[in-house]
């Protein structure tokens, strides 16, 4: 009997500053998040990536020169193997930079496996993340004339186990939190996708009520990061949040990246770095931001938890 196959899937990051460019190319050629013809789309990503390289290779210099994602991914992977057993076999497949999806499958099948469960790492679905990832999958997987089932865990927003791990770290890591306003800061997406059924701002919004009722006394508010371009993207963004708080007196404020589970750009960089020098500017006395979950136990005890009740 074969193993069932869990495949951990994120975004990846660059883990050189050689690797800055290729990995946004990779990006911008995704048709999930760029929806451009596609006559034209690798020409447009090559243009965009050139472009985009050297502002976004100062980010990850101050990072130490790559993102951590990948290390932070893979030792999710190690701890949910140790927690499952040698009944499953768990691999990593990133989207946008090594381990692709395809390393990912030649890793899979160096054993017999009976099953596959495709497990993203992002807990709120979108088309843009969790579904890109999906069609990515099935594009490789296709190709390798296999005749073995695939399960979708599509999202976990609303798990027990990951709503206590968010509580657990925010009282860990702030725990004066009753002085602090609770700013919940996740990726934004542009309106449209969001009006043609995308489920990921709801779900964003379910996941902080969930955390909020361990807070029932504590002010808090949602808001969005990482736009790019002139489309209107959800909001508030975070940035304006912070200038609106700051002017209503706040002097300190928790922000919580409640939509992401590893350490990349848009956390290091934008909320630690950005955001944090533009609070300081503004008044706000104490800026203080929860790490992601990275491999918390909580959060491993999740996604052991959602595998098995789908093995």
């Amino acid at each position: 009997m074969g193993k069932t196959g869990v495949i951990l899937m994120n975004m990846g990051g660059p883990d050189s500053l050689e690797a800055v460019q290729p990995f946004l190319y990779n990006l911008f050629s995704d048709h999930d998040i760029i929806q451009i013809p596609r006559l034209i789309q690798k020409p447009v990503a090559y243009l965009i990536s050139k472009v985009r390289a050297k502002k976004t290779m100062d980010y990850y210099r101050v990072m130490g020169g790559k993102s951590p994602q990948k290390e932070q991914t893979l030792d999710q992977a190690d701890k949910l193997q140790r927690a499952l057993g040698d009944r499953f076999k768990v691999v990593v497949a990133l989207r946008y930079w090594h381990p692709f999806t395809e390393e990912a499958l030649d890793k899979l099948f160096e054993e017999e496996i009976d099953k596959i469960l495709l497990l993203p790492l992002y807990p709120q679905y979108s088309r843009t993340t969790t579904g890109s990832s999906f069609n990515e999958f099935y594009r490789r997987f296709k190709k390798r004339g296999k005749d073995i089932p695939v399960v979708e865990i599509r999202s976990y927003h609303d798990h027990p186990l990951f709503i206590k791990a968010w509580v657990e770290s925010i009282k860990e890591h702030i725990p004066d939190y009753k002085d602090h306003y609770f700013l919940f800061s996740a990726h934004s997406l542009p309106e449209k996708i969001i009006k043609q059924g995308d489920p990921y701002k709801d779900q964003v919004e379910e996941t902080v009520k969930l955390i909020m009722e361990y807070f029932p006394d504590q002010p808090h508010s949602i808001s969005y990061q990482s736009k790019v371009g002139p489309v209107k993207w959800l909001e508030p963004m975070t940035e304006d949040m912070i200038v609106k708080l700051a002017e209503e007196g706040i002097k300190k404020l928790a922000v919580i990246p409640v939509a992401f589970v590893s350490e990349h750009s848009e956390t290091l960089y934008e909320l630690d770095i950005e955001y944090g020098k533009l609070a300081e500017e503004k008044g706000i006395e104490s800026y203080r931001r929860v790490p992601t979950l990275r491999s918390h136990p909580l959060f491993i005890e999740a996604l052991k938890d959602i595998v098995e009740k789908h093995a």
